[in-house]
């Protein structure tokens, strides 16, 4: 930004770009009838990994550790393989803690400790990517936004207007299962 904007309002080459990529319709933002890889999170459905070297693998209860950082998951039909990652708001995080910390509120979507939250910011829909190390809480990489896994993903910093929906949960052979959809609207003020 430069030191001197005159009588115009400045604005962020930042700022530019993300209300660009916030309200940017594309194919994979919206869930499509046509498309069963753009629908939401059903019953059943298990979770493959986002990414590294287990990109596409089934997300085990084994590989949750507890009080570690989110990881980042796409749900997946059990029956055909398909991962649902057509759509952003498909994005989930796992995370587990130990049952005991858990706020009774949010212990009847949790299974053995691990919960599964939208990956999706309620303030304007960026990736919740990132981890506080020295907070344990969930941080949106756009805005700062921070959610708390124990409170039931309850915004504790920043612009977020309310907390990160919730998939309810069950175990299968050693895997998390949905148990039961969102339990709120997916997404931020805009979409």
């Amino acid at each position: 930004m430069h030191a001197e904007c005159g009588h115009h309002r400045c604005v962020s080459r930042r700022t530019v770009i993300g209300a660009g990529l916030a309200l940017a319709p594309t194919r994979a933002s919206f869930a499509r009838e046509d498309d069963p890889a753009s629908i939401p999170p059903q019953l059943g459905d298990r979770f493959a990994f986002l990414a590294g070297s287990r990109r596409g693998q089934i997300v085990k209860l084994d590989d949750l550790t507890a009080d570690a950082p989110q990881v980042q998951a796409y749900p997946i039909d059990p029956a055909t393989g398909l991962i649902r990652d057509s759509s952003r708001f498909n994005l989930v995080l796992l995370v587990r803690l130990k049952p005991e910390e858990l706020e009774i509120e949010i212990r009847d979507r949790a299974a053995d400790g691990v919960l599964a939250f939208s990956g999706v910011c309620t303030h304007q829909s960026c990736p919740v990517n990132q981890w506080s190390s020295d907070r344990h809480v969930m941080v949106c990489s756009c805005h700062g936004s921070m959610y708390d896994p124990k409170a039931g993903a309850q915004v504790v910093f920043g612009p977020a207007p309310r907390p990160l929906p919730s998939l309810g949960l069950k175990i299968d052979n050693g895997s998390p299962v949905v148990a039961a959809p969102f339990d709120a609207r997916v997404g931020g003020m805009r979409t």
